[in-house]
C-alpha cells in the first residue's frame, strides 16, 4: 500500500483504521468473503449477517470512510454496482423488489467505517421493519427547512 507524503498524526489515524478495516481486507483478499461482484473500483459479497438471503454489501474498493468523504466519481461507480446487484436479485433470486441503505456514520448504525450500501431482497410480510414516521408540528417544517436548504 502506498501512502505518499508527510505522516502527520491524522494521515497515521487514517492509515492505522485503512489497515484495520475488515473491508479492506476483504477488498485486499486477506479475509474470504462470497463475492457477487468485482470490478476495478467496487466490489460486492454477501453480509454475513443478512436480514435476508442474498443481502449484499457494495463498496468501493478505496478507502473512504463516509457519504461525504467520497468523491461523486467513486460514489457514481459504486451505485451503478448497486444497481447490478439489484437487477441480479431480482433476476435470479425472484424477489420483486429490495432495499438500499448506507448508514452514514456510528449515529446512523455505521459499524465498519469504510463507505457502503446494503443491498436487501425484499419478500411479503418479511419482517423487515421500517423506521417510525413523524408529524411536523406548526411550523416546525419551515423552521427545519430555514437551517438546512441549500442555496
Amino acid at each position: 500500500m502506498k501512502f505518499a507524503g508527510k505522516l502527520t498524526p491524522l494521515r497515521l489515524i487514517k492509515l492505522f483504521n485503512i489497515m484495520a478495516c475488515i473491508f479492506c481486507k476483504i477488498i485486499n483478499g486477506e479475509i474470504p468473503a462470497q463475492v457477487v461482484y468485482e470490478d476495478d473500483s467496487t466490489m460486492a459479497f454477501l453480509d454475513i449477517n443478512p436480514h435476508s438471503f442474498g443481502h449484499t454489501l457494495v463498496m468501493p474498493k478505496k478507502h473512504f470512510v463516509n457519504f461525504e468523504d467520497t468523491p461523486g466519481d467513486v460514489l457514481a461507480a459504486t451505485m451503478m454496482t448497486v444497481k447490478k446487484v439489484g437487477r441480479s436479485l431480482k433476476d435470479n433470486l425472484g424477489v420483486s423488489g429490495y432495499n438500499v441503505y448506507e448508514n452514514n456514520d456510528p449515529v446512523a448504525g455505521q459499524i465498519i467505517p469504510h463507505l457502503h450500501f446494503h443491498v436487501i431482497p425484499r419478500h411479503e410480510n418479511d419482517g423487515l421493519e421500517f423506521w417510525p414516521q413523524l408529524k411536523y408540528g406548526v411550523g416546525e417544517a419551515e423552521a427545519i427547512l430555514s437551517k438546512i436548504k441549500i442555496n
